[in-house]
Order: C-alpha cells, then structure tokens, then sequence
C-alpha cells in the first residue's frame, strides 16, 4: 500500500447524503467527472495514494478530503501548506460545500454537483491569479479506484500528444504511447485504401490499450456531410475476441461523438444501456468504453469505438488520449485518402475521354456532307446540345444515328463524362433489363456477381439506345419512371439508385404506328418526343455521297497502307446513281471492299460491288419499271425481302445481316417472329 494512503471511513449518517460529483476545469472547459460516493472518504493530494492526484508543488501530499457527513457533503482541510478554497474563500477546518460552488487546490478548480447532468453547464471560473496555474493541471490528475456509477467521465476536444510543450515534458513517461504513435504514422503512409488505414488504426490501438474489442466506422456517402446520425455510419473494419462478437457503439455514445466533434472516455458502466450494448442474450458485459471522433476539416466523418469487458483492465483517460491521437491522424489519412480517390476518379474519366476521341478519328470523327440537309442537322444538334431535354433521333438504318448522338454529347456540357449505347434490339427483355439498370450477385442464373447497369456507369454522361421501338412492354414502364426522375433499384436488389443521365433515343420505326397499334406506350413515346431529329437517307443527300465515298477512301488507304488517287468518272456515276438501300454502313463497307479487291491506281466502276437488293421500308426507291404494284403491308413487304436476301445469299444469315444493315440478332428475332425456318429459303 502506498504510504500516505489512507483507507475510506464509512459514516452511519453519510448514506443520507446524495451522490455527487466533482467536475475538473482544463482551460474553459469541464472535461474529468470524479464521484462521490457516500460512505467513502475522498482524498485530494500530490501523493499517489490519493483517490485524486494533483501533481503540483503548492498541493500537499494529504491536502485534503470530502465526505458526507448528516445528509451534507464535507471538505476538509488536512492543515496543507498553502490552504483550500471554496469560492475563492479560504476554509479552516471542515466546511460544508453545495450544489454549484468551486473548491479549489493549488490552482486546480473542481465544481461540486449533485447530477452529472449540469457537470457541463458551468461557465469556467476564473478566480484571480489562478488562471494560468489551473491550465495544464488537468492532465497531471487521475483516479485510483475509478467511478463508482456508469457515466461519461471524460470528453476531449485535442489531443495532449499533438501538443510540443507537452511531449517535451512527458517525453519519458509517455514514450510507450510517442513510439506507438511513430510506428501508426508509418504504416498510414503506406496504406492504400482507407480500409486498410482503419485496419492499422484498430491494430496499434488494441496493441496499446491492452483491450481487444473495437472498430472504425465512417459515415455513408449518402449521408449528410453534417450528419450526427448513428444509422449513417458503416462498419469497415473490427477486432474482436476469439469466439465473441463486436458490439455496435450505442447510439447515444455515437450521436453524441459526432455531434460534438469530442471524444469520450464512460467506465463502470456494466449496467448502464446507454453507454454499453447488451449482448445477444441481453447482458452487458462492458465495464468501460471510449469513443473518438475521426474529423476531416474540422467535422465528424466517421469514428473509432474501443471497449472492455470484465476480465480486461478498464480504459483510462490516457487511453483516451492516445484514440484521439490515432483518430487525429486517421482523419488525416482519410481525407489524403479520399483526395486520391478524387483525382483517380478524374484521371480516369480524363483517359475515357481521351480513349473515346482516339476511337472517333479511327472512325468517323465528324459528321461528313455539306448538302442542306446535313447542314440543318448540325444546326439541330447545335441547338439541342446545351439543354438537358431527351432527343429522339429517326432514319434509317445506317444513316448514322449513333454519331448524331455522339455530336450531342461532345457538344454539351456533359462532355466530361461517358457516352454508352446500348442496342435495345440485340437482348432479351430479361436481359435487357439487366443491362439497363444491374443486377445483384445471385439474381439470376449466371449472375455470379454484381453488374452496374447502363444508367450507373453513364452518371453524368449521355446514354444513347438504338432501337428504342424494340423494347418490350414491361421494360417501357420502369424505364418511363426513370426517364421522370425516379430512382430505380438493380434486379435482384433493394436499394434505391439515382443516376444523372441525358437519354437519346434513335429508332426507324414508325413509333406513332406503333403507339396505335398498341406496341409501345403513348406516355413513354411523349416523353422521348421532347426534340427530334429527322436524319435524311443517303439516296437524298445529292453530292454528299462523294464526299463520303472520298472520305472513307482516304480513311481505308491509311489504315491499310494502300496508294490510291480516287475515283474514275464511271465510279463517281455509278456511286451517284445507286440508290444506297444500306446508307452509309453499306456505303462504307463498299470502299472498304474495293480497296482491299482493286490492283488500280483508282476505284473503278467495277470495283465497287454493290448489292441488287432494296431493304423494307424504304419507299421512295423506285420500282423496277413495268412492275405491277401489289398490295402488301409493310410486315409483308419486310417478310418477303428477309426470304428473298436469304434465297440470294444462300442461307448465309451473317452475310444477310450485312445486307439487310441489320444486327445478326436482331435478324433471328424477325426471323422467329415472322416464322422462317431454312424449309422457307433453301430451295
């Protein structure tokens, strides 16, 4: 037993007096709570011994001590050198101290309360000359036998470690903690991800407080950047002991770090719910906790939980100190963290962009033609570009939709962000569905882990969808309620999405038939028909199919090293006089074919190989002359030039595809729905 110290005397009349407390001052602020127990004596002195240490030299060893004496609280001056105060008046003897007065001890202030509740509703006393010894006493201060009744006993605001005055002055004593403290700052400057940092994080500190349960939590993305909500925060990283599981920091601890930016220090709190989760059978087994806000420019992010259980040594307030270092510099590490991942983030939308004009002047870059027709395009997209306002884009088949739509998106203010298009008419309804919006790992057969749909990968950006007529019923009406600003969830999932898409839409099909017909919803056609435009086929853009046929000559020599000076007289003609029933992917595929076929200097008429067929739905190709007209729908029409492209390629479906400008898919769908098998064309 330390010398000097004295044991506790229990009074017969001291169980009439109410609990009460002692409330220290550090600077202005109440931080260290003390009880008082009725039936224990409480001493304050510079020895060891004392239940209350205060390690200054005006402090005598036994300078003083509180009991409860008939229902009153008593303070006691044990003849000490330089006197004990209450409200800055000296005492002689023993005097009773109530609810709200001061003592004070060599400088350091301690309120006498009744109910924990207004331990920090007093203003900080500032008796003259005590000021300046009172601060840093704080620190120099601790208990023996702990806090009686389970309450929050400690909150701290900074850090002592980060102090320089007082790492000069503790530099022995607290060496453990300062190499400690070294050791975590050089694994941080190694960490990666902020689930490693946290990681780190939880193992220097149960390496350091002896206990062996904890966690860092930080606030969901979703979350408010001023939120003090515990349902806000998420779990990413724990520790825990062998066969027991990790308690969640109860609410109140966890509101009250983040509102507070403060750390707290509770013990004695086996019985208190508030400060202690009950277990799975409903026991609470933690004896003390402590709680540290985790900050990024000066707010609450997240925060670090540690506790104790019954068979632990109980945390104390230089453990207290210590998590707050370690939340200090794992905030730090956060926020360089998240400021990597920012400028990851806009590196890789900047190597998208970059990887997306490499592609476009592989391929087309621009739009090629001067014919006034393409001229009030370019005005078209020049105008609808800067709005927000969904565009439908019509034509036929390869007349060059996709770049309509890309010379949207390039001239809007969503450039920065990705171009997807997706291809309505080469999935399934299921399938598409999961393109459109994701899918959750196990939603369906195959779907061995999670997909992010079309309208999440194109946050930000613009997404195109080609063949919008071809989507079915049951997808029109959940991608009409995100075209309207609902949030969506992925298939197989729960949680509402939210995605900041412009949508473009190209068909060629006649969507008012099909709104008549029944075949695509009246209210989705209105919502996609907010600006239109109208893409001329090749056949009525007069001298832009040169320009074309030289821009694509130009294009192909280079890609295959091939020296050849244009076009024959005859060529042009012949170029000039086809109708182009394929437009400008049958165009294209034409030059290509008689660059790598020609051994001439320039494309000759013979060179260009070009197809006898006419594709359904172009109406203004004229028949051959003396032809009978025949009344037939335009289903009929298509069906029968589908089996006549197949007849003529011999059953070739991806040559017929070709023909016909048509995805393979999409031509055994039509396939299958007008009920063509090989019987129909092998003759």
């Amino acid at each position: 037993m330390p010398a000097g110290y004295r044991l506790p005397e229990v009074t017969n009349s001291a169980e009439t007096a109410p609990p009460a407390y002692l409330v220290i001052q550090e600077g202005s602020r109440w931080t260290d709570v003390f009880s008082l127990v009725p039936g224990r004596r409480t001493t304050i002195g510079r020895s060891s011994g004392s239940h209350i240490v205060i390690r200054h030299e005006r402090c005598s060893r036994q300078h003083a001590e509180l009991f409860a004496e008939d229902g009153d609280w008593v303070v006691r001056d044990n003849a000490s050198r330089n006197g004990t105060r209450i409200d800055a008046q000296p005492i002689h003897g023993d005097q009773v101290i109530r609810r709200g007065q001061t003592l004070e001890i060599a400088g350091c202030q301690m309120v006498f309360v009744h109910d924990i509740a207004d331990a920090f509703e007093h203003e900080a006393p500032t008796a003259a000359g005590n000021a300046s010894e009172a601060s840093g006493t704080l620190d120099e201060q601790q208990t023996v036998e702990g806090i009686d009744a389970g309450q929050i006993t400690h909150r701290k605001g900074k850090t002592q470690f980060l102090d320089q005055r007082f790492r000069k002055a503790k530099a022995n004593e607290k060496a453990g903690a300062a190499q400690n403290l070294f050791h975590f700052a050089f694994e941080l400057s190694r960490c990666e991800s902020i689930d490693a940092a946290a990681e780190s994080a939880l193992d220097t500190l149960i390496l350091h407080t002896g206990v062996a349960t904890g966690a860092v939590m930080r606030l969901a993305e979703s979350a408010k950047s001023d939120s003090s909500d515990p349902n806000d925060l998420v779990l990413i990283a724990t520790r825990q002991r062998l066969h027991r599981s990790y308690h969640r920091v109860p609410d109140f601890v966890a509101e009250t770090v983040l509102r507070d930016g403060e750390a707290v220090l509770a013990r004695n709190i086996a019985d208190n719910a508030a400060l202690a989760s009950p277990d799975s059978r409903g026991e609470i087994s933690t004896t003390s906790t402590v709680c540290a806000p985790i900050r990024v420019e000066n707010r609450s992010i997240g925060l670090i939980h540690l506790y104790s259980s019954d068979d632990e040594p109980s945390l104390e307030p230089e453990h207290l100190e210590f998590a707050l270092a370690v939340a200090e510099n794992l905030g730090l590490a956060f926020q360089n963290l998240m400021r990597q991942a920012q400028l990851a983030t806009r590196l890789d939308r900047s190597r998208q962009k970059v990887d997306q004009l490499r592609q476009q002047l592989g391929k087309e870059s621009k739009i090629v033609g001067d014919s006034p027709e393409i001229r009030a395009i370019n005005e078209a997209i020049r105008r609808a570009a800067p709005t927000s306002a969904t565009v439908l884009i019509r034509g036929e088949s390869g007349v060059g939709k996709e770049l309509v739509a890309q010379s949207l998106h390039d001239q809007s203010s969503r450039s920065e962000g990705p171009f997807l298009c997706l291809n309505c008419a080469a999935l399934s309804p299921s399938l598409l569905e999961s393109e459109l919006f994701g899918h959750e790992k196990g939603a369906f057969t195959g779907a061995t882990e999670r997909k992010l749909g079309k309208f999440e990968a194109a946050d930000g950006g613009t997404l195109m969808l080609d063949e919008i007529g071809e989507m079915s019923p049951e997808i029109q009406a959940k991608f009409l309620r995100v075209l309207e600003g609902h949030a969506f969830e992925r298939v197989g999932g729960n949680r509402s999405i939210r995605a900041d898409v412009r949508v473009v839409s190209a068909t060629n099909r006649d969507l008012e038939a099909e709104v008549r017909e029944g075949r695509f919803r009246a209210d989705l056609y209105f919502r996609l028909h907010v600006l239109e435009i109208v893409i001329p086929p090749l056949r009525q853009r007069g001298r832009d199919i040169l320009r074309l046929a030289k821009h694509f000559l130009k294009l192909y020599c280079q890609q295959m090293g091939r020296k050849i000076d244009g076009f024959t007289v005859a060529a042009e003609k012949r170029l000039m006089k086809y109708p182009w029933p394929g437009n400008i992917r049958e165009l294209k595929n034409a030059i290509e074919r008689a660059v790598v076929l020609t051994n001439k200097s320039s494309i000759d008429a013979d060179d260009l190989v070009l197809s006898n067929v006419h594709v359904a739905g172009n109406s203004d190709i004229a028949p051959e002359a003396g032809g009978d007209f025949e009344e037939l729908s335009l289903l009929d029409i298509e069906r029968n030039h589908i089996l006549q492209t197949l007849r003529a390629t011999g059953g070739n479906k991806s040559k017929a595809a070709s023909i016909l400008g048509i995805e393979r898919s999409t031509l055994d769908r039509k396939l299958k729905r007008f009920e063509l098998g090989p019987r129909d064309w092998i003759e």
